[in-house]
């Protein structure tokens, strides 16, 4: 596995992720396509969480969303089985672009499988790959997004909040809880005070 192997892969789930019509702006006020920004956010959360990540560590959270919206939500129905349809759905076709995209650039069928099942999120708490994947998705979660989810759910009770938390933090290893108590992602403030009563 090469470095130029892995800068040729980055750089076509970027190219793709670049496509999003939808548009985001940054902690700056900079203007990214939706997904691109999100698999930058992952990718600097990989980072500072495993600095030494191999390739397939940084191929699995930089494809993770990989041209997401070309999946909606509406295209399933608008139930709790629709739902999971839908994300079943997204994990199948994510971890088939990284795979196409894998091939392309050379990387061997060892590797490739690797990444899928990655991110298919296959063995969440069996797979090193997926949890380490699932650990960086809820870091970057919590860092980036969820004071704006918090916003768009203004009806959702205190208990609520709780157990939502909970449900993430359950998800999460051992060292991604201690990293994120640890001072090294920013903590949505105004959540401050619920996700310390959830994990306690």
């Amino acid at each position: 596995m090469s470095d130029d192997m892995l800068t040729k892969t980055i750089d076509m789930i970027d190219a793709a992720n670049a496509e999003d019509p939808n548009t985001v702006q940054d902690e700056n006020g900079k203007d990214w396509p939706k997904e691109l920004l999100y698999s930058h956010r992952m990718t600097d959360m990989l980072l500072r969480f495993v600095p030494d990540a191999d390739q397939v560590a940084q191929i699995s959270i930089r494809a993770q969303h990989i041209e997401r919206w070309k999946t909606p939500r509406d295209n399933y129905p608008m139930d709790r089985k629709g739902y999971h349809q839908w994300r079943t759905g997204l994990y199948q076709y994510h971890g088939q672009r990284a795979a196409d995209i894998m091939r392309d650039a050379g990387y061997d069928d060892a590797s490739i499988e690797r990444v899928q099942t990655a991110v298919s999120k296959k063995g969440i708490k069996t797979n090193p790959d997926t949890q380490l994947l699932e650990d960086i998705a809820d870091l970057t979660f919590i860092e980036h997004y969820m004071l704006e989810f918090a916003g768009k759910h203004p009806e959702y009770s205190e208990e609520k909040w709780i157990e939502i938390i909970k449900k993430t933090w359950r998800k999460m290893s051992g060292d991604a809880q201690a990293f994120a108590l640890g001072g090294n992602i920013r903590l949505p403030e105004p959540l401050v005070p619920l996700i310390q009563k959830a994990v306690a």
